[in-house]
């Protein structure tokens, strides 16, 4: 288990006083559960890719409107707005879009689409944040404020957080005071929340390198230059910048994930273009990665005579996702005493990556990205006394234990969004 389950006692709000205003939220929501099942199940069998989320935000648009808010399509994404009253504005993300990976679940609500899955969960938090809307909008008496609920495409590629924002997300309606989502972890028991004070999803840069030679056969070597052998040397030479040119306190990551070029045994190719991945949190580290992997190109590709100079596109820098840390820490504390102190504990960063920090920075909010189990507990703990892995996220087997995931997903959102939004 990659997280300790210890919770400050510091941090814990008064049990009883919290189960007295909880109990009808909980009871609601044990209403509401098959229905969300049943939601999930559709969003499932029917995930679409990034920019293509038409059906998605249909759904969802259907979703806010049972639930009584003003409903306006953003960006390629669907916004609700749910007012209640003088009091904060909460903003709470969930995803729309899917990835092209093909499902081998077995499961009886498989994907019907070819080649596309929800194997990042985001079906699960679409059912969690169509319940919590749903819960908000059924105890008004229990907070008071606006509730800005935001379905957001494009997550996958990092693109659709900014669409939102250049579509008016801000000035179009009730600006924000708070941002919350939630993800889903296979790391964690269903049940379990975890939270990072800070920094905890990585910047990002992905894109080619492409390195240039002169094509020639195989068996007369001396008359080419061979750019195999330069991506080889490129490869190995890159890894340099994170272990021997950056400081060892400051994680980062250089994954080259591809190396594409060649047709045959005996041709040396004209060109081999490498797919990367460059991923840290500070922003001086990043810029310093992707000087750094332009030198080492220039110097290999000069080393080995190559006739031009290394073409490299990694694109826009990805921010890191922040959790502003007194805010992540109130939220948690509210959550230890909702779902038990043994259920709530200090996570670790982690460097994949993710766009929901970008509506915490363009408003200028605190904002906080929470994690939540998907794992059946008994699954947990024997895959744990195994020491077998249990399916990643993005792997063609993940599937979240149902229902209790979504029951953990909800009561996470709903809480935290009470937290947020404050009492009467």
């Amino acid at each position: 288990m990659r997280l300790p389950f210890r919770f400050p006692l510091a941090l814990a709000w008064t049990v009883l006083a919290s189960a007295q205003t909880s109990t009808p939220v909980r009871a609601d929501l044990e209403t509401l559960l098959p229905r969300l099942e049943t939601l999930y199940q559709d969003l499932h069998r029917h995930p679409e890719l990034s920019n293509r989320e038409t059906r998605t935000a249909s759904r969802m648009a259907e979703v806010l409107g049972e639930g009584g808010y003003e409903v306006a399509r953003v960006g390629g994404g669907v916004v609700g707005v749910l007012r209640n009253g003088p009091g904060p504005v909460v903003l709470l993300r969930t995803e729309l879009d899917a990835l092209p990976v093909e499902e081998r679940t077995g499961l009886a609500y498989a994907s019907e689409a070819k080649g596309v899955m929800h194997a990042c969960g985001h079906d699960a938090h679409m059912a969690v944040w169509a319940g919590t809307a749903w819960l908000l909008a059924r105890h008004r008496d229990r907070w008071r404020g606006t509730v800005l609920m935001v379905g957001q495409p494009a997550e996958e590629l990092g693109e659709g957080a900014q669409a939102m924002l250049k579509d008016g997300l801000l000035t179009r309606f009730p600006r924000p005071g708070f941002a919350i989502a939630l993800h889903d972890s296979p790391d964690l028991p269903a049940g379990s929340v975890a939270y990072v004070a800070g920094y905890t999803m990585a910047a990002v840069n992905s894109g080619s390198l492409t390195l240039f030679g002169r094509g020639g056969h195989g068996a007369r070597p001396e008359a080419a230059v061979d750019p195999v052998v330069l991506a080889a040397r490129t490869v190995l030479a890159l890894q340099t910048l994170v272990s021997r040119e950056k400081d060892p306190l400051e994680p980062a990551v250089l994954t080259v994930g591809a190396i594409n070029g060649g047709t045959k045994t005996n041709v040396i190719p004209d060109q081999v273009t490498l797919l990367m991945t460059v991923r840290s949190y500070d922003p001086k580290v990043q810029a310093r990665l992707l000087a750094g992997i332009a030198r080492v190109a220039k110097g290999e590709a000069l080393a080995a005579g190559s006739p031009r100079e290394p073409l490299l596109d990694l694109g826009e820098t990805l921010p890191a996702t922040w959790n502003d840390p007194d805010f992540t820490r109130r939220l948690a504390a509210r959550l230890a005493t909702e779902l038990g102190a043994d259920k709530v504990a200090p996570g670790r960063p982690d460097m994949v990556s993710e766009d929901f920090g970008a509506f915490g920075t363009a408003a200028g909010i605190p904002s906080a990205l929470l994690r939540f189990g998907t794992v059946d507990p008994a699954r947990y703990q024997a895959a744990k006394a195994a020491g077998t892995p249990l399916p990643s996220l993005h792997a063609p087997e993940f599937a979240p234990a149902m229902p209790g995931t979504l029951r953990t997903g909800v009561l996470a959102l709903t809480f935290s969004a009470l937290e947020a939004l404050g009492r009467p």
